[in-house]
């Protein structure tokens, strides 16, 4: 079989996966995203381990697991805690109480339990390292991976008070528009180096391709979400068009320091999971800002 339909075949059951989940329940979305995100997180570990670090790999994916679905209880109960009926209202309320304050116990002792882990696998042997660069990294992975993943809880319900799959298909058209709009553009007319040192392959028009293409998906999403404004839509596709292929160029430059091709395995022809979802590392927390901010 050859590469293009190892790639074709893959892509495309992928895409079932992803899609699939995403429309089937806010429950299969919530695991779906909780174990791609891990997974994500386990890549960018291995990554720095061929750099000579060693991250607490299995307590990181273990914590990056329990915050997403600690955001994702969150947010979901929130968004339901106004339920008519008394009782729920309760148990809603009593649940949005506890998974805050474990969250921000998570958070607040992060630090210490990673720390009490090196200090109980002091002195390691063959590594230049001091320990807290093994916690630095640690938490860099958490920051850097698995805090925006969870941010796409508020995305899934940000329409009002339940999960809408919907606004989770936007975002992912308005990703793939801009990775097709700068491909396409970039083979057509790419003359110019956005990057060269990072990625010698994205050129200015491309990045301008897929800028414009990301647009027209903006406008277009109004056939699917037709309660939001036109503006709304373009200041989404906006933020999506420059910081996801920022996401993309910050990955290149994490493999490219570590000398490696493609962050993972996960399907033949793909790459890994961090190189098929690196753009929601940048656009995640700006979308996440701009909602906290204007509503």
């Amino acid at each position: 079989m050859s590469n293009l339909a190892q790639r074709i075949i893959f892509g495309l059951i992928g895409a079932a996966m992803l899609l699939g989940s995403v429309w089937y329940s806010s429950w299969t979305f919530a695991l779906f995203f909780a174990a791609v995100q891990a997974k994500m997180l386990m890549e960018f570990y291995r990554m720095m381990q061929k750099a000579g670090y060693k991250p607490a790999a299995l307590l990181g994916g273990s914590i990056s697991v329990l915050l997403f679905i600690g955001a994702f209880a969150v947010v979901s109960i929130k968004n339901v805690a106004g339920s008519s009926d008394p009782a729920f209202h309760i148990v809603a309320s009593n649940a949005v109480r506890f998974a805050g304050p474990m969250l921000l116990g998570i958070i607040l002792l992060l630090p210490v339990i990673l720390i009490l882990r090196e200090m109980y696998a002091w002195p390691r042997e063959n590594q230049p390292f001091a320990p807290f660069s093994n916690v630095g990294v640690a938490l860099l992975g958490l920051l850097y991976v698995s805090l925006p993943m969870s941010l796409l809880n508020l995305v899934a319900f940000s329409g009002g008070a339940s999960y809408d799959y919907r606004r989770i298909f936007a975002l992912l058209l308005l990703v793939w528009s801009s990775d097709i709009g700068a491909y396409a553009a970039g083979k057509t007319f790419g003359k110019h180096k956005l990057a060269p040192k990072i990625s010698p392959g994205k050129t200015w028009e491309g990045a301008i391709g897929g800028f414009l293409l990301t647009l027209a998906m903006g406008w277009a999403l109004g056939y699917l979400l037709p309660e939001l404004s036109l503006a709304y839509r373009l200041v989404v596709a906006g933020v999506v068009a420059v910081f996801g292929p920022l996401g993309d160029l910050a990955e290149s430059m994490l493999k490219r320091s570590v000398d490696v091709k493609d962050s993972g395995k996960i399907m033949p022809g793909h790459g890994g999971l961090l190189d098929r979802f690196d753009a929601f590392l940048f656009i995640l927390p700006v979308l996440a800002l701009l909602q906290l901010v204007f509503g």
